[in-house]
């Protein structure tokens, strides 16, 4: 069987532009991949919020985005990117990072150049380490994957807020240089910029669509065009989650009628598992219930 990162290289072989519906747990992970799409992210602005209900300002430890990952991976069989943030320290901490994601079964890593504590791409104080710093780091997690982790790299900078987009541009070509597979230049302002981006950078791009973000809200169609090969919609799912449950606990708290905003009982044990778990126990005497 191919392992994750082998499935997330052939993905990438495509070309064509992969939408990527970002997770934040297991479940969330599970519904991405029922709903028929090729991979998922592990938004670590999503997963802070729901694992920890803290803003993704760098608090999350790398022990429990850890355990996160594994439980996501756990649970799905396709590919999983994992926020790897700045890395957690060093340059050791890098490789320490990227060596335990792709135990933990992910398909590729992010790393990305913002000095810790890191901050959500698209809100306010972001700064970028030096490019010495930063180009150590992606160095560091290619050592890793030489070094036996079979995982995809996907390097991120945040430069453009501080420094413009040529200086962002030259900070991912270095990384494709250290062995990044996967380049993400955050918050292009302009369409301009985007086409940019992709007219300037070799191999596979990602664009990150944050509603209400920097970055314009482009078309499926348009993205690929441009040149994008993953399109990450970080805080789709939890932004529909958050306000669906707002609006049930609304409901419930004025005791009003609330059928139709509910998912069948049904169907929720089915996506959550019952049905598979109920068909195989059913194979062990032991296990066997009325």
């Amino acid at each position: 069987m191919p392992s994750q990162a082998e499935k997330l290289r052939k993905l990438l072989d495509a070309d064509k532009l992969h939408v990527m519906p970002c997770c934040f747990d297991a479940l969330s992970a599970k519904l991405i991949e029922q709903s028929g799409f090729d991979l998922t992210f592990m938004s670590g602005f999503a997963t802070s919020a729901s694992r920890i209900g803290q803003p993704d300002l760098g608090l999350m430890s790398y022990g429990e985005v850890l355990d996160q990952v594994g439980n996501i991976t756990n649970a799905v069989d396709f590919p999983l990117i994992a926020d790897g943030d700045t890395g957690y320290g060093n340059a050791m901490n890098v490789r320490r990072t990227v060596t335990g994601f792709a135990k933990a079964g992910a398909a590729a890593v992010m790393i990305e150049d913002q000095v810790a504590p890191k901050r959500c791409g698209h809100t306010p104080g972001k700064a970028v380490v030096s490019r010495d710093e930063a180009f150590d780091r992606i160095r560091a997690a290619n050592d890793a994957r030489e070094n036996g982790a079979d995982i995809l790299i996907l390097a991120r900078t945040d430069a453009r807020h501080e420094h413009g987009l040529s200086e962002a541009i030259e900070r991912a070509v270095r990384f494709k240089e250290l062995g990044a597979d996967i380049l993400f230049v955050e918050a292009p302002k302009t369409v301009a910029e985007m086409e940019t981006v992709c007219r300037e950078l070799p191999g596979p791009k990602m664009a990150n669509i944050v509603e209400g973000g920097e970055t314009p809200e482009l078309s499926h169609r348009e993205l690929e065009e441009i040149g994008f090969a993953i399109a990450a919609y970080p805080l789709t799912l939890m932004a529909s989650a958050m306000k669906a449950m707002l609006t049930t606990l609304g409901q419930l708290k004025a005791d009003a009628p609330r059928q139709s905003e509910l998912m069948d009982f049904k169907e929720i044990r089915t996506r959550i598992g019952f049905s598979d778990y109920y068909e195989i126990s059913s194979r062990y005497e032991t296990s066997r219930r009325d």
